[in-house]
């Protein structure tokens, strides 16, 4: 059995399971954000009712209102709020990051865990070699909250082998494009998408993040990387202890088996109406910019912040150019406090916002006008989903971002190297 197959088979108290069979397995994390928590508080509140089995398991964070603008907006937060406190729900309340860096930051991914996210990006917590996958809100309120568990249908598995190492200029994220497109949107529909070869082997943890990050938009229920040296390390780094290492059994078969080489991969960019629209970046070049922005989930790491550093060392923002930098955590504040970038950044024109998911859905902040342009390391460029219909957001590395940041427009990143 595959990694998938394993942790769903111990889940549900089977000894083996196959592709296709329906389980009922035990969660052991359940994950949500400020939007979905209200709804699968008001499903519960109102249709389900009674306690909840393991609410210990489950973790809130609000990410999204950040800094609530209006009073229904803020109404929404308390009730959810107090809905945690009386449950005993953990709660990460505005300005703890994004949900899925604050809730892998602070400790809740165990290695080999059942986790299951309100977010359609769960699958990236699959990075930490955990199944991880996405459920809708009624399902949170019916079975995850009362009972601890969920049914899920087993998902046949593809192997994605990446090997070569991309030119200097290209980064994991440039990569990470490339291979949605590449794969193409819904090709890899109810898959499990298992990422490795030599490529993912060498990056460190959070560059590895990235690709469980876009399985969702090839279609995947949800995606892994066999734990190694560097998950343990990462593991051992948030204290977690007494977990299980789970690997794919030697010989596993997979439905699909499929390999690329990224040695020539150059700087992309992911333009709309959808993520599978990527193109090389130097063909994008030249197009002026009104905003560019580190953060969602997608950016916003530590590793972001000190590739803009590096940019913006010698060189201030452009004038015309909003350059917003979300952190996806305290503790990448933190470390950008601690390492001096916060106040070169800032002392360079960027503006810094409190750790969330920043611009995404432009619930706090991000809305632009008709006609505006912005750049962002955000995993999503749908059309009206940053304020008008008629502005426009381009995908890129955090690179990328710092480079347009500077010149006023998109550029290729490896002329500013």
């Amino acid at each position: 059995m595959n990694l998938v197959e394993k942790i769903l088979a111990r889940g549900s108290g089977r000894k083996a399971i196959k592709p296709g069979d329906v389980v009922v397995a035990e969660i052991e994390c359940a994950i949500l954000h400020d939007l979905s928590a209200r709804s699968c508080r008001v499903v519960f509140e109102n249709q389900v009712g009674g306690s909840l089995k393991h609410p210990e398991r489950i973790v809130v964070v609000f990410d999204h209102q950040f800094s609530p603008p209006t009073e229904d907006k803020a109404e929404v937060l308390l009730k959810t709020r107090e809905f945690c406190y009386k449950h005993g729900i953990t709660l990460y309340d505005c300005g703890n990051g994004n949900v899925h860096v604050c809730t892998m930051q602070n400790a809740h991914i165990r290695p080999g865990a059942l986790v299951v996210g309100s977010d359609s990006h769960s699958p990236v917590h699959g990075v930490m070699g955990v199944f991880s996958a996405a459920l809708g809100n009624d399902s949170y309120a019916a079975m995850v909250m009362p009972h601890s568990n969920c049914w899920f249908r087993v998902p046949d598995a593809i192997s994605i082998e990446l090997v070569g190492e991309p030119k200097p200029g290209t980064t994991a994220r440039d990569v990470a494009l490339w291979l949605c497109a590449t794969i193409g949107e819904g090709k890899g529909n109810y898959y499990a998408i298992k990422f490795h070869g030599e490529y993912i082997d060498s990056l460190p943890f959070w560059d590895r993040w990235l690709f469980p990050l876009m399985a969702v938009d090839v279609g995947a229920k949800c995606s892994y990387i066999e734990p190694d040296a560097t998950t343990e390390k990462f593991a051992q780094s948030l204290g977690l202890k007494d977990y299980e290492i789970v690997r794919d059994d030697l010989g596993t078969k997979f439905a699909e088996s499929w390999r690329w080489d990224v040695s020539a991969i150059e700087p992309q960019i992911c333009f709309p109406p959808t993520v599978g629209n990527v193109r090389p970046i130097r063909e994008f070049a030249g197009i002026p910019i009104q905003w560019a922005e580190l953060g969602g989930h997608g950016g916003g790491r530590s590793e972001d912040v000190e590739m803009a550093a590096h940019v913006l060392r010698s060189a201030n923002k452009h004038p015309r150019v909003n350059f917003n930098i979300v952190p996806s955590s305290r503790h990448v504040f933190s470390e950008a406090v601690g390492n001096g970038n916060l106040s070169l950044l800032h002392e360079r024109g960027a503006t810094w916002f409190p750790p969330s998911t920043g611009a995404n859905q432009a619930v706090n902040m991000g809305a632009m006008a008709a006609g505006e342009v912005t750049i962002s390391t955000h995993a999503r460029t749908f059309p009206g989903r940053n304020g008008s219909p008629k502005s426009c957001m381009y995908l890129a590395s955090a690179l990328s971002v710092a480079a347009a940041a500077v010149a006023g427009k998109i550029v290729d990143p490896r002329e500013m190297l």
